[in-house]
């Protein structure tokens, strides 16, 4: 009997299994072995103190993912790195820009195929307080499930979340930051739902209650110049003698939005199944929810241009012309959106209200900003 084919057969799976156990800790080529490899260090994680003023309603924490220093600032990391993305060059803040208020500038945003995304990238502020879902069709009922979206998007980071997971288990401080932050014990513990866990408490600090008409409302402080008080009024619904339905039965203060789905009257169409973009209507499948999308807030807006969902206004004198000439009568339009008269002293006024909602604080906040410079 020819005993070498055996010994031959012997020594390839002796080498193979060899050559799987010394695998290299930075190869993708052995798929069968998992990294289980501890990570050292403590785990003693330190609550955050979340500061919200008395006059704003308690942010809503989901106790199975509390605030933690160690994971905000995981989150803060997460988010400012491209490591995210195919091509590690584009993070969420690529499109959440903080001096933009989080969004970017454009219409709609970029993404790594260089290809167009299908709205306007939305503000982040505020979102602790939010309880009717994310996206402006509101189809993410968490911050968590929103965080789980970008990365296999392809019109976003066009990446796998399996490939995610490997290159935050070999990266050289990533392991040690999830333990300190969540208690791993092994690189192969380092998931998907962690790192939305920690994206998502990032997001929720993300709170801005600073603005100049925040002090003069809630604080007493200084006083609104005759243009910014005239504005106000229209804002808040005393027109005097103008017949102006108020902006705030939608943007409501403190917040400057109702958390709620609306179609503000952009667009004229025979039919609700019309549509180009069905927004709420295409979550619920409820044929009154078409052309319906989150309420923006109002805070920050004069760094947010352009507007609306699709970015199709580039200025709030375009946002307050459109307004004034009213909606298109279709059936699911809110009932405030009528035509009404606009002089071009009430677009200023207001306008220059719009301003005093800008927080200079939040947009300049160190503890918001990009920890790689």
């Amino acid at each position: 009997m020819n005993k070498q084919p055996i010994l031959l057969l012997f020594l390839a799976i002796f080498g193979f299994i060899a050559s799987c156990g010394n695998q290299d800790a930075d190869s993708d080529d052995c798929e069968n072995c998992p990294a289980e490899e501890k990570i050292t260090g403590n785990y003693q994680p330190t609550p955050y103190q979340l500061q919200v003023p008395s006059w704003m309603s308690k942010p809503i924490l989901p106790p199975d993912n509390p605030l933690t220093v160690e994971g905000v600032e995981l989150g803060r990391r997460l988010f400012y790195d491209p490591i995210l993305s195919l091509n590690g060059q584009m993070s969420c803040a690529t499109c959440h820009r903080q001096e933009q208020a989080f969004t970017d500038g454009g219409a709609t945003s970029v993404g790594v195929r260089g290809l167009p995304g299908l709205r306007s990238s939305m503000s982040l502020v505020n979102l602790a307080f939010n309880a009717r879902g994310f996206f402006w069709d509101g189809r993410a009922v968490t911050l968590e499930d929103q965080a789980l979206v970008p990365v296999e998007d392809h019109l976003e980071f066009n990446e796998t979340w399996d490939n995610v997971e490997k290159k935050l288990q070999k990266h050289t401080e990533y392991p040690i930051l999830f333990r300190q932050a969540f208690g791993i014990e092994k690189k192969s513990e380092l998931k998907k739902e962690l790192v939305v866990k920690a994206l998502a408490q990032f997001e929720r600090i993300l709170i801005s209650v600073n603005s100049r008409f925040d002090r003069f409302l809630q604080l007493n402080e200084g006083f609104l110049e005759d243009d910014e008080e005239r504005g106000r009024r229209l804002f808040f619904f005393e027109p005097g003698d103008v017949a102006h339905p108020g902006c705030s039965h939608c943007h409501v203060n403190p917040f400057y939005t109702d958390h709620n789905f609306h179609n503000n009257g952009l667009d004229s169409v025979p039919a609700l199944e019309s549509f180009k973009d069905l927004g709420r209507g295409a979550v619920t499948n409820n044929r009154f929810d078409n052309g319906k999308f989150r309420t923006p807030s109002l805070r920050n807006i004069e760094l947010t241009a352009p507007y609306m969902h699709d970015g199709r206004f580039k200025t709030l004198e375009e946002v307050l012309e459109n307004y004034s000439r009213g909606g298109h009568n279709i059936e699911n339009e809110n009932a405030n959106i009528a035509p009404f008269p606009l002089t071009a002293q009430n677009k200023r006024d207001l306008i220059a209200f719009l301003k005093t909602l800008t927080d200079t604080s939040f947009v300049k906040n160190p503890a918001f900003s990009n920890p790689f410079k």
